[in-house]
This record gives C-alpha cells, sequence and structure tokens, in this order.
C-alpha cells in the first residue's frame, strides 16, 4: 500500500510514523520540497529553447526579476513562442518528475491593468525571493560551459 501526503510539515511527518510504529506497520517516508531549488532552476534553464533562455536570462539578469514586454521584443522579437516555451517547460518538467507538480512557473506575463481584455502582456516578471536562486543557476551554466571550453583542445 503506498499512502501520498503532500504539505505536510516534518512534526505531522514524525507523528504518523510514530502512529504507524504502534502498529507494526512498514512504512517510509519521501519528502519533496515544493518550490525552485537552484538545481532545479538550473534544469529548467537547459532545458528552454535559444530564444525562451535568453528572455529568462533578461527577466532575471538584466530587469532583476520584472522586464518590459516592449524590451524583450525589440531585443528578441516576437514573444509568443519564448513565452509558450516558458510554461511547457515547467509542464514537462513536471511530466518528468523534475520538480512537484506544484511547483509555479518562474516567470510569468504582467497584463496591462487599463485593458485586460487586450491579450498582449506589457511585461514579464519573477517573483523577487526567486531572482537570486536563478542567478546561482545561471553561474553554474556559465561555468559548467566556460570549463568544457577550457577542456577543448
Amino acid at each position: 500500500m503506498e499512502i501520498i501526503i503532500k504539505g505536510a510539515s516534518e512534526e505531522f511527518a514524525e507523528k504518523l510514523v510514530a502512529l504507524a510504529a504502534q502498529h507494526h506497520a512498514e512504512l517510509s517516508i519521501s519528502t519533496v520540497r515544493p518550490g525552485w531549488t537552484v538545481d532545479r532552476a538550473e534544469r529548467y534553464l537547459h532545458d528552454l529553447t535559444a530564444s525562451s533562455r535568453r528572455m529568462a536570462e533578461m527577466v532575471i539578469v538584466d530587469g532583476d526579476g520584472y522586464i518590459d514586454a516592449d524590451h524583450l521584443r525589440r531585443v528578441i522579437g516576437k514573444l509568443n513562442g519564448p513565452s509558450n516555451s516558458l510554461k511547457r517547460t515547467v509542464d514537462r518538467g513536471v511530466r518528468k518528475g523534475w520538480w512537484p507538480d506544484d511547483t509555479p512557473a518562474p516567470i510569468t506575463p504582467v497584463s496591462n491593468p487599463n485593458n485586460p481584455s487586450w491579450h498582449q502582456n506589457i511585461a514579464y516578471r519573477m517573483d523577487k525571493e526567486l531572482v537570486p536562486v536563478f542567478r546561482e543557476a545561471l553561474a553554474r551554466i556559465t561555468a559548467g560551459k566556460k570549463a568544457a571550453e577550457d577542456q577543448q583542445p
């Protein structure tokens, strides 16, 4: 038998193990931390298309978590493909078990509050607490590329 409990506190898990032990049940607990870690962010960034990775880098580095969509359009061009890839990569990561299924998209569009029915986004944003996580992931990727280049004859 397998029982899955999501979002349980460590205290609850300990009580559950103690209860199971009283009934001589075999119980194992595995925990999956929700949200974005540096490892997950690195995997996410690696799995993006080139244009969506550039878009993510601009939100993270250039915009410090918030960047105007018009600026992105001037640099990247149309944003439909890259922005769709940002979402599809989150979904693919859930399917492949790279992160929990309730992991939110790290980069989200910002609609015009004065004209929400017109669907062109005015910006893209990342929660402030995620910016350092994704910067560290970008630093790892850059360091890995540099190390690979240094090893080539």
